[in-house]
């Protein structure tokens, strides 16, 4: 796990959002390959073993990406983002597309949360596993929901309260009926819309 990321990341417990203080055990250039972070409001624990944060035990997704699923290109321009810096969420299946789009996007770093089990985190791509999305809100420069976190109201409305107002979300399944969401457009069943800036 990249290490700059836990600025960015949050205790998954039901309380007011709260940062999380890490502690490393094992580095590897900026890469958190072992160690722990804490929760200072509910003294939750996260380990990172083998460079993937565990948030807790979920079930492992390995289905097949979904026909006509448009590809790291097709991401790329639903997502709009120019320049580098930041990070992008892809979440379940979308993780994917993570190789094809690190190299469309230089100098972002991309996090998969809940990835197909044939994802490794690398340089440009830490792993998370959760059993409930663990951003923090207005944080990333975009989201990706793919299945099956495509299908979970909650999920979806995390995703798009991850990303900082005027920045996008794409996805897959049902389109988002969400406040503080705006739908761009819709196509062989995938989305993109807008977090709002109000």
């Amino acid at each position: 796990m990249f290490i700059e990321l836990t600025d960015h990341l949050r205790c998954i417990a039901d309380h007011a959002e709260s940062f999380l203080v890490l502690v490393p055990d094992e580095m590897e250039g900026r890469r958190v390959l072992r160690g722990t972070m804490g929760c200072p409001v509910c003294q939750a624990e996260y380990r990172i073993h083998a460079g993937i944060a565990e948030f807790g035990p979920v079930t492992p997704h390995g289905a097949a990406a979904p026909p006509g699923a448009p590809d790291a290109t097709a991401i790329h321009a639903f997502l709009g983002i120019e320049g580098p810096g930041g990070y992008v969420g892809l979440l379940g299946g979308a993780a994917r597309l993570g190789e094809e789009l690190a190299a469309l996007l230089p100098g972002v770093h991309l996090v998969a949360v809940n990835p197909p089990e044939a994802i490794s985190p690398s340089v440009r791509l830490s792993v998370l596993r959760a059993q409930r999305l663990p951003l923090k809100g207005r944080a990333f420069r975009g989201m990706v929901v793919g299945m099956p976190q495509a299908l979970d109201i909650e999920w979806q409305r995390s995703a798009i309260q991850a990303v900082l107002p005027g920045l996008r979300v794409t996805g897959t399944g049902p389109v988002p009926d969400e406040s503080g969401f705006e739908l761009l457009g819709e196509a062989a069943g995938w989305w993109v819309g807008r977090r709002s800036t109000g």
